[in-house]
C-alpha cells in the first residue's frame, strides 16, 4: 500500500527529491523554489496563475514580486497566497508549518475558513487539531536547512533523532530509552547525517554502532 501510494504522488510531481537530496528550481515567472529532502512539488505557470502544490515534504519560496497574479502554494491543509515574499512550507504527515523569512503572506486553513496574516519571523501550524499559535522564532534555526546546516536550540534527543531521519537513506535507531529527554543544542551540516549521529554519541556518552545503512545509538 505504501508503494503504491508512493507511485501515485510521484505521478502527479513534477519534481521529488530523495531521501538526503535537495533540489533548486527556477519557475516560469521567475521565482525560486529550493526542495528539501524526501519532497515531492508541482505548479502550474501561466499569464493568469501562479499555482503550486507542494505534495509531500518541505520546501522554500523565494517569490517573484507580480501584483497581477497572487502566487499560491497548496500542502495539504493550507493554502498560502502571497505576492513577493521569501517563505518555507514543511508539509508532514496530515500537518503543515508555514515559516516567513520576511514580507507578508496570507494563510488560509482549510475546513473552518481560518485566515491567518503573518509577517517575517512568524510561524504557524496547521494540522488536524486545528490552527495552532503563531509564534515568532529565530529564523536562523528554523530555515537553517536553506543554508545547508540543522540547527536545534534545546532540543530533546528523540526529536533530533526524527528530524535526522529524514535526511539518513538508512534507519536511525535508539537502543537506550534513557536517552530520549537528553537536551540538545547545536549547529551542524545535513550533509553528514552520519557525523551528526557522532557528535551526538560524544555528547550524550552514548555508543554509535554503524553498519551499512543502519546507525543504532546505545
Amino acid at each position: 500500500i505504501t508503494l503504491h501510494s508512493d507511485l501515485l504522488l510521484r505521478l502527479r510531481a513534477d519534481h521529488v527529491t530523495a531521501v538526503g537530496q535537495r533540489q533548486s528550481l527556477q519557475l516560469a515567472d521567475g521565482s525560486r523554489v529550493l526542495l528539501n529532502t524526501d519532497s515531492a512539488f508541482t505548479s502550474r505557470i501561466d499569464e493568469r496563475q501562479r499555482v503550486t502544490q507542494l505534495l509531500r515534504g518541505e520546501a522554500y519560496f523565494d517569490v517573484a514580486k507580480d501584483s497581477s497574479r497572487p502566487f499560491e502554494v497548496s500542502a495539504g491543509p493550507v493554502r498560502v497566497s502571497v505576492r513577493g515574499t521569501a517563505f518555507a512550507v514543511r508539509y508532514l504527515g496530515d500537518a503543515a508549518e508555514v515559516s516567513v523569512e520576511h514580507g507578508e503572506i496570507e494563510v488560509h486553513a482549510r475546513g473552518n475558513d481560518t485566515r491567518i496574516h503573518l509577517r517575517g519571523g512568524d510561524s504557524i501550524r496547521v494540522g488536524p487539531d486545528g490552527v495552532g499559535q503563531r509564534t515568532r522564532a529565530s529564523s536562523a534555526s528554523q530555515l537553517a536547512w536553506v543554508q545547508g546546516r540543522l540547527v536545534f536550540d534545546d532540543r530533546p534527543l528523540h526529536e533530533v533523532l526524527d528530524e535526522l531521519r529524514r535526511y539518513y537513506p538508512g534507519w536511525i535507531i535508539n537502543g537506550n530509552a534513557r536517552l530520549n529527554d537528553l537536551r540538545i543544542t547545536g549547529n551542524y551540516r545535513l550533509s553528514e547525517p552520519a557525523s551528526i549521529m557522532r557528535s551526538l554519541a560524544q555528547v550524550t556518552s552514548a555508543q554509535l554502532h554503524e553498519y551499512p545503512a543502519l546507525l543504532i545509538l546505545n
